[in-house]
């Protein structure tokens, strides 16, 4: 017998190259004053400025530097008190600040009541506005999720703003918008792609539905990354685009594991980059969940990642320990840095062990892990 679940997604997905033509037109149907948030550059999306304007809109841009934090978000939020639409274009940094700027501006109560972990945690009091996301780079599915991940810089965490009212009202996912993402980017968001669909496939709370996109995301995936750090290819960038989509939905929908849980309190305490950090503990959090499961299930899900990743390399054979190897390996050789590279050293490892255990992705993880397992992950990341 099935369990029941349920699922929750965008109001609308547009999904293929040339769907960001009809951007402009959306927003214009939302309203006419128009906050687009952006990346550092703004040259990069003045296209889409001057096609809303031409649509009639009045448009306010908004520039995402770096990851958000509670003051950026709050610039945001100040920045679009006359706004009636926002639209984010640009990588999962953007995406989460602009839907958390979407979600605040008409509420009522300050940013920290709705933030988990450090704040109260608190649902939103009144509807965001309408909200649209455009993603750059094929990593974190944001443009499908319920939550945005926020800095929290007095704490040294990154927590989530969440509630289910956050689903974009629409996201445009057109894979010509990551043609000739620099190759450090294409590989950090495309390991945190492939995470976001095996740590919802053998969680405890995966579901038919979020297995039926788990299971055709993972192979397509690890062959669509290790093409492209070959060479630019299009029908890779397609397929990843539509990995890290159904990351987002799956992970919407299923949950996390061990790696987010650990890659949140990491990044907040160091500011390295979350799909850096996720693709070097992938193998290892792989490797100690088999080693530690007890459900036979989970168990045999475990083993059927491995032998994705080991086709992928050459080896369909592989078990989980070799299929680990493998991907650290590759991993490396194409340019990922270890963790003590990355900024993260033994102190903040220990720190994040403990945040981690009681983080809301470690919920979900297919085995129980406890700080002496969490840390010895983090030694072979690092």
């Amino acid at each position: 017998m099935l369990s029941p679940f349920a699922f929750s997604t965008a109001t609308e997905i547009l999904f293929g190259r040339g769907q960001a033509d009809h951007a402009a037109g959306r927003v214009a149907a939302l309203g006419k004053h128009v906050l687009l948030v952006h990346g550092r550059d703004p040259a990069r999306s003045a296209w889409l400025a001057d096609a809303m304007q031409a649509q009639g809109c009045v448009v306010t841009g908004f520039s995402v530097a770096r990851e958000p934090d509670v003051a950026l978000v709050q610039a945001g939020v100040d920045a679009a008190r006359h706004a009636q639409v926002v639209i984010a274009i640009g990588g999962g940094a953007v995406i989460d600040a602009g839907k958390a700027i979407a979600a605040l501006v008409p509420a009522t109560r300050p940013m920290l009541d709705h933030l988990e972990v450090v704040g109260r945690g608190l649902p939103l009091d009144h509807p965001p506005l309408p909200f649209i996301a455009m993603p750059t780079t094929a990593g974190t599915g944001a443009e499908v999720t319920r939550n945005a991940v926020i800095g929290v810089p007095e704490h040294a965490r990154k927590v989530s703003l969440r509630d289910p009212q956050m689903l974009p009202r629409l996201a445009i996912v057109d894979p010509a918008l990551t043609d000739g993402c620099p190759r450090g980017v294409t590989l950090a968001s495309g390991l945190d792609a492939i995470t976001q669909v095996i740590e919802p496939f053998v969680c405890t709370r995966a579901n038919p539905l979020t297995d039926a996109l788990c299971r055709d995301a993972i192979p397509r995936g690890l062959a669509a990354l290790t093409r492209l750090m070959q060479s630019e290819d299009p029908a890779a960038r397609d397929d990843m685009a539509w990995v890290s989509l159904t990351g987002g939905l799956a992970l919407a929908n299923a949950g996390l594991g061990a790696v987010h849980g650990l890659a949140g309190p990491l990044g907040g305490m160091t500011g390295a980059a979350h799909g850096a950090i996720c693709g070097a503990l992938l193998p290892h959090v792989l490797l100690a969940n088999r080693r530690a499961v007890q459900d036979a299930e989970l168990a045999a899900r475990l083993d059927q990642v491995g032998a994705w990743i080991g086709a992928a390399f050459g080896e369909p054979d592989a078990d989980v320990e070799r299929a680990a190897h493998l991907l650290a390996a590759w991993s490396a050789d194409a340019g990922l840095p270890r963790l003590t590279a990355q900024g993260i050293d033994a102190d903040a490892q220990k720190q994040a062990a403990k945040a981690a255990a009681a983080s809301s992705s470690m919920k979900a993880n297919p085995a129980v892990l406890d700080l002496a397992a969490l840390r010895a992950i983090m030694r072979g990341a690092g």
